[in-house]
């Protein structure tokens, strides 16, 4: 019995790990997001975008699979609107910007 329950608390314990640092990880992508991109977009579940051309980052299911923007992320993104600056990341940097992203798609 003693072993079931030691079982038990390593579970979840584990899963309790696991949902913190999905939690850091939308966090620190949300804040990536906000420092880099807010001044044009809109990078929030209902802040409307600054610059005409840059949609708001809780529609960009709407035009292209949220996961396929990993690549341009790695890649360095150079186009977007007009006067979009380039901006590159390291690959954490683009899993929680990605986890981000996808958190807040509207259905």
């Amino acid at each position: 019995m003693a072993a079931i329950s030691t079982v038990g608390a390593l579970l979840a314990a584990s899963h309790a790990q696991a949902a913190g640092s999905d939690s850091e990880r939308l966090a620190h992508g949300k804040a990536l997001v906000e420092l880099n991109c807010s001044r044009c977009h809109g990078v929030g579940e209902s802040d409307e975008s600054a610059h005409p051309e840059a949609p708001e980052f809780r529609t960009l299911a709407e035009r292209y699979p949220v996961d396929a923007l990993e690549e341009a992320f790695a890649e360095g993104i150079v186009t977007g609107h007009p006067d979009m600056p380039e901006f590159e990341a390291t690959p954490q940097q683009i899993e929680d910007i990605i986890a981000y992203l996808a958190s807040i798609q509207r259905n």
